[in-house]
């Protein structure tokens, strides 16, 4: 993918890395257009970033999506790019009688049916570039599940083979499919304690990390921080590895956020 020129949207634009990705990009010359569902929380955004452009979206209503994908071919006919980044992630209880599902379809509807949709409608804009790009937001618990939010896990391993059969598809198009993985990140994903988690790596760090990878492998399928790489080659260490490392996880996980 080139890293300049480019139009580029980005759900989940708000805040976090989402936030962060479109200042890189914005900061490199290209059109950003920032999506999400609070305008006030876009309109400050863009006015930190002169020239930043907004578009109000709930990635969770399908026929909005639909409605959106018109707009940015009107409005942004040059539109070569997409970043599926907008994400929930909640705790569940699944050892609760009864279980409640809310937590679980809401995370399915935003993290994972949210960007086959935008992406569905998109395509054919993206198509008629001479250069195009798909970008998506998986996660290093695609491949190291954290048991405590089992649907944000199951719907990030979906993403990454949903990235996988996507770009195989579109092989002889115009279009890129581009996986970023990030680790666990100072953002307030899961609130304030996960946005000063010392352990957690430094926003900065990751998004420098990130661009210098698209910038220097513009080839690259996925793009993997070094931080990120023992959960996404936990399994290739073999299965007693694999457990060890996803019970020390989960413990310590429940230790700073359940305790």
């Amino acid at each position: 993918m080139q890293v300049t020129g480019n139009t580029i949207l980005i759900t989940g634009g708000g805040s976090g890395i989402g936030r962060a990705l479109a200042e890189a990009f914005h900061r490199r010359g290209n059109q950003v257009i920032i999506a999400g569902r609070r305008e006030d929380t876009l309109r400050r955004v863009a006015e930190a970033n002169p020239g930043m452009k907004t578009a109000v979206l709930d990635v969770q209503n399908p026929e909005a999506i639909k409605r959106f994908a018109a707009r940015m071919e009107e409005e942004f006919p040059t539109l070569n790019a997409v970043l599926n980044n907008a994400g929930i992630m909640q705790m569940e209880k699944w050892g609760a009688d009864p279980v409640d599902l809310s937590i679980a379809e809401a995370t399915v509807a935003t993290n994972l049916l949210a960007p086959m949709r935008l992406t569905a409608a998109l395509l054919p804009q993206l198509k008629r570039q001479s250069k195009s790009a798909i970008l998506t937001v998986s996660s290093g618990l695609a491949f190291l599940t954290l048991a405590h939010t089992p649907t944000y896990s199951a719907t990030k391993a979906a993403i990454h083979v949903f990235s996988d059969a996507l770009r195989y598809q579109l092989r002889d198009t115009s279009v890129d499919v581009i996986e970023i993985a990030p680790p666990y990140v100072a953002t307030e994903l899961m609130g304030e304690q996960q946005a000063n988690d010392p352990n957690a790596m430094p926003l900065a760090e990751f998004i420098d990390e990130v661009m210098t990878i698209l910038e220097t492998q513009p080839n690259a399928r996925e793009v993997l921080v070094k931080r990120v790489h023992p959960l996404r080659f936990a399994a290739e260490q073999g299965y007693e590895k694999y457990m060890e490392q996803f019970h020390t996880f989960n413990d310590r996980f429940g230790a700073g956020h359940l305790g």
